[in-house]
């Protein structure tokens, strides 16, 4: 009798030995975030490029390397003696035509003169008014002014030089402001709209986040690409950023508190997934699952469980469904 009791319990212990031990974790919320990460390129706020308006020696050239410039400053002066000698000379005859105009109401008065000769001095000093107004123009042509406050590039040209007609003279960039425009897959649109949060990073600041937010989404998707442009607005106050670098962005989309299992919990097979839980008895039962989004180490479950559930998340790989396990808290691997 002894002999057999020895033999039983020596039967269990090596059936106890033989029950795989596992971890099991409980569901927990967690809030997740729609993410769509794209590359994209820096633009400035504003740019131009201010060329010579004419064919024209410069005479004075009125900013600095990288110099920042005021809206409304002079960049650039061109030569404009010959236009100011035909502005000179245009006002020169306006003068002499508003003269003769009023001599001829005096004489009109009197009534020396009909009112069609009144009449076609008037129309003569409006003419001449016009050619100093043109001749004007000529010369405010040849002064070129910064449309906007920017940064000014690096000096091609310098005073004394002949310029043609098309030739740059300057680059003026705003650069507060970054332009940043990236494609967005058709699939992922319902996570892209005006005022939704953006964060992009560069190669050149390897730790910064630089913030903005979705200002405008193309109407087009392309054909091609099966995607649409979309255009952010990121805030550059220290001018970090510079135009035509290369930012990866990450849009931030809309935010949820869901059930969350640990990824090493979840086993797929073909299309789908599963994981294993303990139930009353002790036994490991197969579940399935379907997920979502993934943050970390944790998954997005989206159905096939309901947070009260044992989930085995450590120690997977030894068990199936129906086999009898042990818990605990040691680190078992997968």
């Amino acid at each position: 009798m002894l002999l057999a009791l020895a033999a039983c319990g020596s039967a269990d212990s090596s059936k106890a030995k033989t029950s795989p031990l596992v971890h099991v974790t409980q569901p927990l919320r967690h809030t997740f975030v729609d993410r769509i990460a794209a590359v994209g390129t820096a633009k400035a706020n504003e740019q131009v490029t201010l060329a010579s308006p004419v064919t024209e020696r410069i005479e004075r050239v009125n900013f600095a390397d990288g110099q920042f410039v005021a809206r409304g400053q002079v960049i650039a002066v061109l030569a404009q003696n010959r236009q100011r000698a035909d502005l000179a000379g245009a006002r020169a005859r306006a003068v002499n035509a508003r003269q003769e105009m009023d001599r001829l109401q005096v004489l009109k008065a009197h009534g020396f003169v009909t009112r069609a000769t009144v009449d076609a001095q008037i129309a003569a000093v409006a003419s001449a008014q016009a050619a100093v107004e043109a001749a004007q123009a000529m010369i405010d042509d040849r002064v070129v002014r910064a449309p906007f406050s920017g940064v000014a590039s690096l000096r091609a040209i310098s005073a004394g030089a002949v310029v043609n007609q098309g030739t740059p003279i300057a680059t003026i960039s705003d650069a507060s402001r970054i332009k940043l425009d990236f494609t967005v897959p058709e699939t992922q649109l319902g996570a892209v709209r005006p005022g939704v949060a953006v964060t992009a990073r560069a190669a050149a600041f390897p730790e910064r986040n630089f913030a903005g937010t979705i200002d405008a989404i193309d109407a087009v998707i392309d054909p091609n690409t099966r995607a649409l442009m979309v255009r952010a607005v990121l805030r550059n106050p220290d001018s970090a950023l510079k135009p035509g670098m290369l930012l990866n962005v990450t849009v931030e989309g809309a935010r949820r508190q869901s059930l969350a299992i640990p990824a090493l919990a979840v086993v797929g097979e073909g299309e789908d997934q599963y994981v294993f839980i303990v139930d009353a008895q002790g036994k490991a039962v197969r579940q399935g699952i379907r997920t979502g989004a993934r943050d970390g180490d944790l998954v997005e479950i989206l159905s096939g469980l309901n947070g009260s559930e044992q989930v085995i998340d450590r120690g997977v790989v030894k068990v199936a469904e129906g086999v009898k396990v042990r818990t605990g808290a040691a680190d078992t691997g997968r």
